[in-house]
C-alpha cells in the first residue's frame, strides 16, 4: 500500500526514493540520496509524465496502479531520455502495450537507440498541444538542458509545468513531496550543486529556456528531482537565472593541493588576509580531501577563484589538474582569479595555472601569481599577502 500524494486537482505524484546509491551519474556524490519524480495526470484520458530508475520499476507500477486500479495510461510523455527518467519505459510499455509515447524527433531517436521502441509513438513539435479533456497540455522544446532532446510539457489548465531536470535538485524526498509541506532549507545548496555539476556548461541554453517559459502563467513547477515547487517558485527560478548568468556572489574559493603542507601554509596565509580585507565569504578546499562536486559548486557560488598546486613530476598536482579539467568542462564565466604554486627543484605549476587561466578566460588579478621554492619565506609571505589584497580590491570594486 502507498500512500497516494496529490499535486494539484488531477495531478498525483508516483516518483520514488533513492536512498542507497552513493554516487549520482557514478560521479557526484548524493549523501542524501535523489528523488526519481514522475506524474500521472489523470482526466478523460491519462498522461504519464517521465519514468523512473530501472531498479524502481515494480515499485513505480505498484504506486502507479495504486492510483489508476485496472484503468490505462494512454499517453507517456518522455521530457528527457537520460536512463534514471527513462529506464523504465520498456516496463511501462509491457504492462500498458497500447500506450502512445508523446515526444519529438530527437527523442524518438533515442528511444530506438536505447530500447529498440519504433511503434506508437506521438510526435510533438515546437508549442504542440494534447488535450486529454478539459486538461490541455502544451510543448516547449529546450534542447541542452541538458541533453539535446530535452523539453518541457505546460499543463495550461492546472498551471503546472513538467521541466524535466530543469530546477531540480540532490537529496531524496523525506515524506512530503510539496514544498509547503516540508523544510525546504537542506534542498538550497544541493540544487546549486545539482545545477553547477549536471546543468554547468549549459548556461546560454538555460537562459534561452527561461525566456520562452518567461510569459506562462506558472504556479507550480514539477522537476524530475527533488520538491514540487509552488511556495518558493519564484526563489527556485531565480536561482536557476543566476546560476545560468554564472552570476557569483561577493567570495573567494581558494582550492589548493599540498603533499606535505608547504602550499597549503600559503593558501593559510592568503586566506587570512582576504578575511582581513572585509571578504567574509572565503571557501578553501584541499582537492585532496574536498570531492569535486562541493568544490564546483562553490565555485558557481563565488565570484573570485584562487588555485594553488605544487609543481608534481613536471606537472601540476594530479588533483588538481583534475579539476582543472571539470572547471574546463562547465564554461564557467565572470571570474576573477589568481594563482600559486610551490617546488622543490624546478617549477612549473604557475606556469601551467596561468595558461589555464588564459584559455578560459579568466580575469587575472595578480600578475604571474607567487611561487616558492621549498618552505615558505618572508618574501614569498608578503607576495602571498598582495595577491590576496589584489583579490580582494578586485572584489570589492566589482561590478558584477
Amino acid at each position: 500500500m502507498h500512500t497516494t500524494k496529490q499535486i494539484t486537482n488531477n495531478i498525483y505524484y508516483v516518483g520514488v526514493n533513492d536512498r542507497t546509491k552513493h554516487l549520482f551519474e557514478s560521479l557526484w556524490e548524493i549523501p542524501a540520496g535523489v528523488s526519481y519524480n514522475s506524474y500521472l495526470i489523470v482526466d478523460e484520458k491519462v498522461a504519464l509524465v517521465d519514468t523512473v530508475d530501472a531498479c524502481y520499476s515494480d515499485l513505480f507500477l505498484s504506486k502507479i496502479e495504486g492510483v489508476l486500479g485496472e484503468k490505462p495510461i494512454d499517453y507517456l510523455i518522455i521530457n528527457h531520455m537520460e536512463p534514471d527518467h527513462s529506464a523504465s519505459i520498456a516496463t511501462i510499455k509491457r504492462k500498458y502495450p497500447s500506450i502512445q509515447i508523446v515526444g519529438n524527433a530527437k527523442t524518438f531517436g533515442m528511444l530506438d537507440g536505447f530500447f529498440n521502441i519504433k511503434d506508437n509513438l506521438y510526435e510533438i513539435k515546437e508549442a504542440d498541444t494534447l488535450t486529454l479533456g478539459k486538461t490541455v497540455l502544451r510543448f516547449y522544446l529546450t534542447p541542452m538542458v541538458h541533453w539535446v532532446e530535452t523539453m518541457m510539457t505546460f499543463d495550461e489548465t492546472n498551471k503546472v509545468l513538467f521541466s524535466g531536470d530543469a530546477f531540480g535538485c540532490f537529496g531524496a524526498l523525506d515524506g512530503g513531496v510539496l514544498d509547503s509541506q516540508i523544510n525546504v532549507d537542506k534542498f538550497w545548496p544541493e540544487m546549486e550543486r545539482y545545477y553547477s555539476n549536471i546543468v554547468g556548461k549549459y548556461g546560454y541554453p538555460v537562459q534561452r529556456a527561461l525566456a520562452k517559459l518567461s510569459n506562462l502563467d506558472i504556479q507550480t513547477i514539477c522537476s524530475t528531482h527533488g520538491p514540487v515547487w509552488q511556495k518558493y517558485l519564484q526563489k527556485t527560478i531565480s536561482i536557476y537565472n543566476d546560476l545560468s548568468l554564472y552570476q557569483g556572489k561577493k567570495g573567494v574559493v581558494v582550492m589548493y593541493g599540498s603533499m606535505y603542507g608547504n602550499t597549503e601554509q600559503m593558501a593559510e596565509v592568503i586566506a587570512d588576509t582576504l578575511v582581513a580585507n572585509g571578504i567574509e565569504n572565503v571557501v578553501m578546499h584541499n582537492v585532496s580531501k574536498s570531492t569535486p562536486s562541493y568544490i564546483i559548486a562553490d565555485i558557481f557560488r563565488y565570484q573570485g577563484l584562487i588555485i594553488g598546486s605544487p609543481t608534481y613530476s613536471n606537472e601540476l598536482f594530479p588533483l588538481v589538474e583534475s579539476m582543472l579539467s571539470k572547471i574546463k568542462n562547465r564554461d564557467i564565466k565572470n571570474r576573477y582569479f589568481a594563482y600559486f604554486g610551490s617546488f622543490s627543484w624546478a617549477g612549473v605549476a604557475n606556469k601551467k595555472l596561468a595558461a589555464f587561466a588564459e584559455q578560459v578566460g579568466f580575469e587575472v588579478v595578480y600578475e604571474g601569481g607567487v611561487e616558492q621554492k621549498f618552505a615558505l619565506k618572508h618574501d614569498k609571505y608578503v607576495e602571498c599577502v598582495k595577491l590576496a589584497e589584489s583579490m580582494a580590491q578586485r572584489l570589492n570594486n566589482s561590478s558584477l
